[in-house]
């Protein structure tokens, strides 16, 4: 397990990716995603919080062939 060190967050990106009633997956091609599901959080952010944060403001990792972002907790915007 992937623990973020000091101030940061571990956050999955939330997808633009769209299913059509007939089963065809459409996905919007954005610049940067700055919404997503914390994973790991800390005092201020608790897993399970949907996030706003900075689009250039986290590094990308990948664990288990699945993106994660590592964002510090300045960068976050907001907690929806």
């Amino acid at each position: 397990m992937f623990k973020p060190l000091n101030n940061r967050i571990l956050v999955e990106p939330e997808t633009a990716e769209k299913t059509t009633a007939s089963g065809i997956i459409l996905t919007a091609k954005e610049e940067k995603p700055v919404v997503g599901i914390v994973i790991a959080g800390n005092k201020d952010v608790k897993k399970g919080d949907k996030i706003i944060f900075s689009k250039f403001g986290y590094d990308e990792v990948k664990i288990d062939d699945k993106l994660y972002y590592v964002v510090s907790d300045f960068n976050v915007l907001g907690v929806f």
